[in-house]
Protein backbone atom coordinates (compact mmCIF):
# COMPACT_ATOMS: atom_id res chain seq x y z
CA UNK A 1 0.00 0.00 0.00
CA UNK A 2 1.86 3.62 -0.72
CA UNK A 3 1.81 5.87 1.80
CA UNK A 4 -0.64 8.13 -0.54
CA UNK A 5 -3.38 5.32 0.39
CA UNK A 6 -2.20 5.04 4.18
CA UNK A 7 -2.45 8.26 4.61
CA UNK A 8 -5.87 8.74 3.22
CA UNK A 9 -7.04 5.78 5.06
CA UNK A 10 -5.43 7.29 8.04
CA UNK A 11 -7.57 10.54 7.68
CA UNK A 12 -11.01 8.35 6.81
CA UNK A 13 -10.39 6.00 10.22
CA UNK A 14 -9.84 9.25 12.25
CA UNK A 15 -13.33 10.91 11.19
CA UNK A 16 -14.87 7.61 10.91
CA UNK A 17 -13.67 6.97 14.56
CA UNK A 18 -13.37 3.09 13.78
CA UNK A 19 -10.15 1.33 11.94
CA UNK A 20 -10.79 0.54 8.10
CA UNK A 21 -7.82 -1.87 7.66
CA UNK A 22 -6.05 -2.51 4.54
CA UNK A 23 -8.11 -6.51 4.50
CA UNK A 24 -11.23 -4.21 4.57
CA UNK A 25 -9.88 -2.58 1.38
CA UNK A 26 -8.74 -5.66 -0.45
CA UNK A 27 -11.98 -7.76 0.31
CA UNK A 28 -13.82 -4.62 -1.48
CA UNK A 29 -11.30 -4.60 -4.33
CA UNK A 30 -11.09 -8.21 -5.14
CA UNK A 31 -14.30 -8.17 -6.89
CA UNK A 32 -13.92 -4.81 -8.86
CA UNK A 33 -12.82 -4.78 -12.44
CA UNK A 34 -12.29 -1.92 -14.29
CA UNK A 35 -15.72 -2.27 -16.11
CA UNK A 36 -17.22 -1.93 -12.64
CA UNK A 37 -17.30 1.60 -12.71
CA UNK A 38 -18.22 1.62 -16.33
CA UNK A 39 -21.99 0.48 -15.04
CA UNK A 40 -23.51 2.36 -13.20
CA UNK A 41 -25.67 -0.58 -11.19
CA UNK A 42 -22.61 -2.15 -10.36
CA UNK A 43 -21.09 1.15 -9.09
CA UNK A 44 -23.68 1.64 -7.13
CA UNK A 45 -23.44 -1.85 -5.67
CA UNK A 46 -19.83 -0.94 -5.00
CA UNK A 47 -20.54 2.04 -3.07
CA UNK A 48 -23.05 0.34 -1.41
CA UNK A 49 -20.49 -1.95 -0.09
CA UNK A 50 -18.17 0.57 0.68
CA UNK A 51 -20.68 2.45 2.56
CA UNK A 52 -21.34 -0.92 4.66
CA UNK A 53 -17.82 -1.45 5.14
CA UNK A 54 -17.10 2.25 6.27
CA UNK A 55 -20.22 1.99 8.46
CA UNK A 56 -21.69 5.88 6.86
CA UNK A 57 -25.31 5.88 5.28
CA UNK A 58 -24.99 7.19 1.67
CA UNK A 59 -28.28 9.22 1.12
CA UNK A 60 -29.01 8.76 -2.56
CA UNK A 61 -27.94 12.56 -3.69
CA UNK A 62 -24.82 11.76 -2.77
CA UNK A 63 -24.89 8.20 -4.45
CA UNK A 64 -25.86 10.74 -7.61
CA UNK A 65 -22.62 12.96 -6.61
CA UNK A 66 -20.48 10.65 -6.42
CA UNK A 67 -21.78 8.36 -9.83
CA UNK A 68 -21.35 11.84 -11.29
CA UNK A 69 -17.80 11.86 -10.15
CA UNK A 70 -17.14 8.96 -11.32
CA UNK A 71 -18.59 9.33 -14.94
CA UNK A 72 -16.59 12.77 -15.42
CA UNK A 73 -13.50 11.42 -14.93
CA UNK A 74 -14.20 8.36 -17.08
CA UNK A 75 -14.86 5.61 -14.32
CA UNK A 76 -11.14 6.19 -12.82
CA UNK A 77 -12.09 6.42 -9.00
CA UNK A 78 -10.89 3.84 -6.69
CA UNK A 79 -11.97 2.61 -3.58
CA UNK A 80 -10.46 4.98 -1.15
CA UNK A 81 -11.05 7.83 -3.33
CA UNK A 82 -15.25 6.31 -2.99
CA UNK A 83 -14.81 6.50 0.84
CA UNK A 84 -12.96 9.39 1.05
CA UNK A 85 -15.87 10.99 -0.87
CA UNK A 86 -18.26 9.29 1.29
CA UNK A 87 -16.59 10.83 4.52
CA UNK A 88 -16.62 14.21 3.23
CA UNK A 89 -20.16 13.83 2.89
CA UNK A 90 -21.09 12.78 6.54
Amino acid sequence: MSDITKNILGKVNKKLGKTISPKDIQNLAKNVKPSTTQNEAQLRQLIKQVSQTVGVPVSEATMNDIVKAVKATGGGADLVKLMQMMSNKK
